[in-house]
């Protein structure tokens, strides 16, 4: 068989989350996209972006693809853009985490660093990347595209057509209840959709972490931010046009110290490793559990491994400067 990298995007398995599930009297899955082939369900909009591109014709072999990310999508694209036959640049923030930055630069992508700012600033990633991508517009003979992610139909429309699908194949159709936290809102409302076209009764619920203005977005109609995270690639203080028209049914905040313990206890009692936006999605998960009453069958996205956080997630000097929880056992 000839499989190509693109074609082992997705089709990734759905984990029953035991303690949480115990805890609750729900039954709680994950979706493992930690499992696709760059490490993280950014493969999948990676995926689509661009072959939205070359179906639109504006990529063609040797053309260019432009994002900003804090990493997991410029990965996707990098190793998607190889397998295609596209080259790669890619705006982070230098305080995205060193495992992250280095794999970009490893996977042979253009790496720009810009400092880390709000999103007001000019020189934030996205707006970075932005100006990039007109530029090489202008040099590339082959076409070169802004890759867009935050409000690119086609990130929505790749969780509608394969993650969605997926959780209601992988549950028989008895899913109860989805939630997960926003990034780019392209997961939340492509698997939303998917859904709730087989079940209008399937409850849609946003994690958000603190510092992001996405739960007040839900709330009051504006993204009004509160706090801070040391959780990276989910929360924003604006509102990504991938959200546009999505109504959900349950919204909550999530705090470091509240979603941290399921990341470490996931894989000290489980044998599983995420980052910080799985464990604000595990959070998630159990408050909607408990929002709904017990015996409802609940998923939600494992986004990534926690090794793409090791110099910060399971470093006891950060987490103790940062006032968080973490195990004896990092510390030993």
């Amino acid at each position: 068989m000839d499989n190509h990298l693109p074609q082992i995007i997705g089709n990734t398995p759905l984990l029953h989350l035991r303690k949480v599930s115990e805890l609750t009297g729900c039954h709680i899955y994950g979706k493992a996209e930690f499992m696709n082939p760059g490490g993280s369900v950014k493969d999948r909009t990676a995926l689509g972006i661009i072959q939205a591109a070359v179906a639109a014709g504006d990529l063609r072999p040797g053309g260019v693809v432009v994002e900003g990310t804090v990493g997991n999508t410029g990965i996707g694209l990098t190793i998607v853009a190889n397998a295609m036959g596209f080259e790669t640049v890619v705006v982070m923030p230098q305080g995205a985490s060193k495992e992250k930055i280095d794999q970009v630069e490893m996977l042979g992508a253009e790496l720009i660093l810009v400092p880390t700012v709000g999103y007001d600033n000019p020189h934030h990633y996205i707006h970075t990347a932005e100006k990039v991508a007109e530029g090489r517009a202008h040099q590339e003979a082959h076409g070169a595209i802004w890759a867009r992610q935050f409000d690119n139909p086609a990130n929505t429309q790749i969780h509608f057509d394969t993650t969605g699908q997926e959780i209601w194949q992988q549950t028989d159709g008895k899913v109860d209840g989805f939630i997960c936290s926003v990034g780019t809102g392209g997961t939340l409302s492509g698997v939303a959709a998917a859904l709730r076209e087989k079940n209008s009764d399937v409850k849609i619920g946003v994690a958000d972490p603190m510092g992001s203005g996405v739960y007040n977005y839900f709330k009051e109609g504006a993204p009004r931010k509160e706090g801070s995270s040391i959780v990276e690639g989910v929360g924003v203080s604006f509102v990504p046009g991938n959200l546009a028209g999505l109504e959900v049914d349950f919204a909550c905040q999530v705090g470091d110290e509240e979603a941290l313990p399921y990341l470490y206890d996931l894989l000290k009692e489980e044998g599983i490793s995420v980052g910080g936006s799985a464990a604000v999605n595990i959070a998630g998960a159990v408050r909607l559990a408990e929002e709904m009453g017990p015996g409802h069958t609940i998923v939600t996205i494992l986004c990534d491994s926690g090794a793409r956080y090791a110099s910060k997630l399971f470093n006891a000097e950060f987490l103790w400067q940062h006032k968080l929880p973490y195990p004896a056992w990092i510390a030993a």
